[in-house]
């Protein structure tokens, strides 16, 4: 009696799980698919934006880009991925400009870390989702991301020349009125310290020491001029004692 028990015990569990197995297989029959059909759907083939497969600098419809030559990109990697080759150019102004000549990236050692991307300074670089990258040597791992030729420098209006002479020709005037007014105040120094000086004794009636300051003080006006300003006070101080 207890087998046969056991036995239809054991079908009727049998049942329960062969109807809960046809359950999961019957739902496949209505769940979207899954397996994609690559590479023959690859034109339409669905990949998330935030997917990073390669580094890309941004041109815009008229082919030019944002980067600066700044450098940030190349030094804030972490493995050397980035590699910078910039160059320096004369603008029409007489300044100088750093500008990029190459734009090196090894697609090969990147980490997608997106560092480069977060860090630089004027936007000039995104992540493309392009995941179709292999190539059967390392070396077409490396990119030039600048794949357009640089553009020259674009040429003054005549608006911006006017400008520019305006500024030259202020900048040299006021150069010219500040050299005239310190060479008017040390000629107008110069002519009233001998002025302000009373009548000096005589060379010839000095004592040694009293020439030897005045030597010393060759060359000098204003310093000659205190001199014998202080020994016309001293023969004033001695004829007045002499008198008495």
């Amino acid at each position: 009696m207890g087998s046969v028990k056991e036995y239809f015990s054991g079908l009727g569990q049998g049942i329960a799980s062969l109807v809960k197995g046809m359950g999961v297989t019957a739902k496949e029959f209505v769940t979207p698919k899954l397996t994609e059909e690559y590479p023959d759907n690859r034109d339409n083939l669905p990949v998330a934006d935030r997917f990073r497969a390669v580094l890309t600098l941004k041109y815009d419809d008229q082919g030019n880009h944002k980067c600066i030559a700044c450098g940030t990109c190349e030094r804030v990697c972490p493995n050397n991925t980035i590699s910078l080759d910039i160059k320096t150019v004369d603008t029409w102004d007489g300044k100088k400009k750093k500008k990029l000549d190459k734009y090196m990236y090894d697609l090969g050692s990147c980490t997608f870390c997106q560092l480069c991307v977060t860090n630089c300074p004027t936007d000039a670089l995104e992540f493309s989702n392009d995941f179709e990258q292999a190539v059967f040597t390392r070396s077409k791992l490396v990119k030039k991301l600048n794949y357009l030729p640089e553009k020259e420098e674009p040429k003054p209006t005549p608006e911006q020349i006017a400008k520019m002479q305006a500024e030259k020709e202020a900048k040299i005037a006021a150069a010219k009125a500040a050299a005239e007014a310190k060479k008017a105040a040390a000629a107008a120094g110069n002519a009233a310290a001998p002025a302000a000086a009373p009548a000096p004794a005589a060379d010839a009636e000095l004592d040694e020491k009293a020439k030897k300051a005045l030597a010393a003080a060759a060359g000098d006006p204003v310093k000659e001029a205190r001199i014998r300003e202080a020994l016309a006070k001293a023969a004033a101080l001695k004829a007045a004692k002499g008198q008495a």
